[in-house]
């Protein structure tokens, strides 16, 4: 079946103070997703929820790893599918024990993409 884009929104995620891709992974997706409403689906497409495809590319820095399965489970609806791409931002912090474990800023940003049958 061929699916075409409905809607793509963009977010950003940090992690501050732990150096984890895939804390700011999540927070970008939710970012991009709590500024969406996507009622059209259901009351002018009549589609289910569960027709929806999710294309999640996300922009981390060069050598960061992420646990997929944690950023799918940050997209409520539909069948997602996560892509990630070089991109982001690394930057010096400030080192605080308390609150993690290294100085280093991780930002990453996503693009949540949602597809309908079309």
């Amino acid at each position: 079946m061929i699916y075409k884009r409905f809607a793509i929104e963009l977010g950003m995620g940090v992690d501050l103070h732990g150096e984890d891709y895939t804390k700011a992974s999540v927070k970008a997706v939710k970012d991009a997703v709590s500024r969406v409403c996507l009622s059209g689906l259901v009351e002018v497409l009549n589609l289910s929820l569960d027709d929806i495809r999710v294309e999640v590319i996300l922009g981390i820095p060069k050598g960061g790893e992420i646990k997929e399965e944690e950023v799918r489970k940050a997209i409520p609806i539909g069948k997602v599918e996560v892509r990630v791409e070089e991109g982001g931002l690394k930057v010096p912090g400030i080192y605080v024990p308390k609150f993690g474990k290294t100085s280093t800023i991780i930002v990453v940003n996503a693009c949540v993409i949602v597809k309908v049958p079309g």
